[in-house]
Parts: C-alpha cells; sequence; structure tokens
C-alpha cells in the first residue's frame, strides 16, 4: 500500500463508535448490537485476517492525526445520545445493554485515543481533547498516573498496571484502579484532586436530573473503565524488570493481528510505544525481541475471563520468547 494511503485500514476502527451511537439512536433490540459484533464477530474475523509486520515509522500521518482525534471526539457524542436514549425509554434492559455497547465502544476506542492524544504537548487542543474523552467515563486521572508513574515503573512490582505471573484479570481490576488513583494524586495532588472533585460535580448533576441517568453513565464508565484495565493487564503481565535495569522490549506484550492494529490504533505495538512515549501510533514499529501475545485483543479478552488457560498460554509464549518464567 502506497504511503499516502496507509491511513485507510484505520478507519475501521471508527466503525465502532458510529456503529453504537446509530444503534442507540434506533433504540430497541439494536442496543445489544455492538456487543454481538464487537465481542462475537470480531474475534473470528481477528482470526481470519491473521497478522502482519509491515509498519511505515517515518510516515507523515496527517490523516491518521485526524483519525484519533475523531475517535476521541466520539466519547462524549457517545455519552449524550446514551443520556438521550434514558431520557425517552427510561432504565429498561435494552437500555442496560446499550449503555454496556457505548462503554465498550468508549472503553475500546475512546481511550485508546485519549491514551494517544495525553501524549501530546500538556494545555495543546489534542491534550484537552483526551481530557474530555477521559472526563466522560470518570477517569481523568489517567494521563496524570499513567504519564508520570506508569512510563516510570512499567513492568516494576510497584506500577499498579503491571501485573505479575498468577493474577487474574478480576483481582488486577480491583487492586489497580485504588492504586492508580494513589499513583496520580502522589504524582500531581492538586491536578489529581481537581479532577475527582470535577467528576463528583458531574454525578451530583446527573443523580439531580435522574437517577436513571447517572446509573446508565456510571455503567458505559464502569464497562469503558473495565477494558483499559483489561488492556493494562495483558500488555505486561508476568514481564518484569529490576529496578535499575533498563527497558527493553521484552518487558511488553506485543500483537501484529491485523484487526487489532487497525482498530486500536496500533495499540498492540506496545513495546515500541514505550520504548518512545512521543512516537505517533501510525510510526509504531515492530519487535522481533518482543513476546508475543497468542490472540489479538480480540480473542485475549475471552482468554483472560479463564485464569488458568490464560496463565498457561501465556506462560507458554513468554518461553518462546526465550524469557525465564
Amino acid at each position: 500500500m502506497s504511503d499516502r494511503w496507509t491511513w485507510v485500514p484505520h478507519l475501521w476502527g471508527l466503525l465502532t463508535p458510529v456503529i453504537t451511537a446509530g444503534c442507540l439512536v434506533a433504540g430497541g433490540p439494536y442496543m445489544a448490537l455492538p456487543l454481538v459484533l464487537f465481542l462475537g464477530v470480531y474475534p473470528f474475523i481477528e482470526l481470519m485476517l491473521g497478522q502482519s509486520s509491515d509498519t511505515e515509522p517515518l510516515q507523515e500521518g496527517r490523516a491518521h492525526d485526524i483519525i484519533v482525534h475523531l475517535h476521541a471526539v466520539f466519547v462524549p457524542i457517545m455519552v449524550a445520545v446514551l443520556l438521550w436514549r434514558v431520557s425517552l425509554d427510561g432504565l429498561t434492559l435494552m437500555v442496560g445493554l446499550g449503555a454496556a455497547s457505548a462503554g465498550l465502544t468508549n472503553g475500546a476506542s475512546g481511550i485508546v485515543a485519549a491514551h494517544e492524544l495525553g501524549h501530546r504537548r500538556p494545555r495543546s487542543k489534542s491534550w484537552w481533547t483526551a481530557r474530555l474523552s477521559l472526563f466522560s467515563v470518570l477517569y481523568l486521572h489517567f494521563t496524570t498516573e499513567h504519564n508520570h508513574t506508569h512510563h516510570r515503573h512499567w513492568a516494576r512490582d510497584v506500577d499498579p498496571t503491571s501485573s505479575p505471573w498468577g493474577r487474574s484479570v478480576y483481582y488486577h481490576v480491583l487492586q489497580t484502579i485504588p492504586r492508580q488513583v494513589r499513583g496520580a494524586f502522589n504524582a500531581r495532588p492538586a491536578d489529581t484532586k481537581r479532577a475527582l472533585s470535577v467528576e463528583a460535580l458531574f454525578l451530583v448533576a446527573l443523580a439531580v436530573a435522574g437517577l436513571p441517568y447517572l446509573v446508565a453513565y456510571l455503567a458505559q464508565a464502569a464497562v469503558a473503565i473495565y477494558l483499559l484495565e483489561f488492556v493494562n493487564y495483558l500488555q505486561h503481565h508476568g514481564l518484569r524488570r529490576g529496578d535499575d535495569e533498563r527497558p527493553n522490549a521484552t518487558h511488553a506484550w506485543e500483537s501484529r493481528h491485523r484487526l487489532s492494529r487497525w482498530t486500536l490504533m496500533e495499540l498492540p505495538l506496545h513495546p515500541s510505544h514505550h520504548l518512545k512515549a512521543s512516537t505517533p501510533y501510525q510510526r509504531l514499529d515492530v519487535h522481533d525481541e518482543a513476546p508475543q501475545l497468542p490472540f489479538g485483543y480480540y480473542g485475549m479478552f475471552w482468554l483472560a475471563l479463564v485464569p488458568p488457560l490464560f496463565g498457561r498460554l501465556m506462560r507458554r509464549q513468554a518461553k518462546a520468547a526465550g524469557l525465564a518464567v
């Protein structure tokens, strides 16, 4: 593919928010469709599309930049559409499934974009766009913790997002969230306190507007946050480095599955991101020494729900990469 067209496959990722918003507008059983598509159909498409090591580390990427901003802007739009649906239908089973669909989209599409834009220059338009996206899912502290704690301590025990061997995704999510809030507060106490206050005020406003609005909003945020922490769980699981050890590509898991790369803005090329966090997603590269996930992110979602099987396959992959287990 010509360099000028390498952004085209990443348009696939925009189907996620577009389809979800359309299903929320349509209402009824359609609101469950994104769950079936992204959790049921996409894992099979991911297997069929296979893997690719092709990268374009020197491309300019103006179109890529537009795509990542669109992802981030879709998050508050998705929340607004969800709350509009609540105003029409109240809190029904189908609206609950719609909230889960919105959360799935906001986690898979929006927070990934916020992660990318959160590495841009502080107080820039891109940075503020990331803040708006994170505010929409009650995770404003993420940028602070991620940039100041995770990128300093990744693959160390002190890092709350790096899970050790044997830890299940369920326990990981329960312990990592409060530890990340504490990490953000330790890094930037004033900023974190302000972020938590803004989120609390918004929740109070929603509660005043009506309990169904608050419940739907919290439901989509919970799903989005779970999806983010599931990704964090994958990316460094079992991989460790010493306090004085320099980081390298063997300290993060990589996946070259096309669908995950295209729809998640190259997030699966995670070792490359950590080795130079300022690199735009379209310029990330593969690293042959990095351990490879057994499946793409869509398949790993289901595998992580079965801890014994997850642990066995991950250890096998680590050994295949020549790592001590």
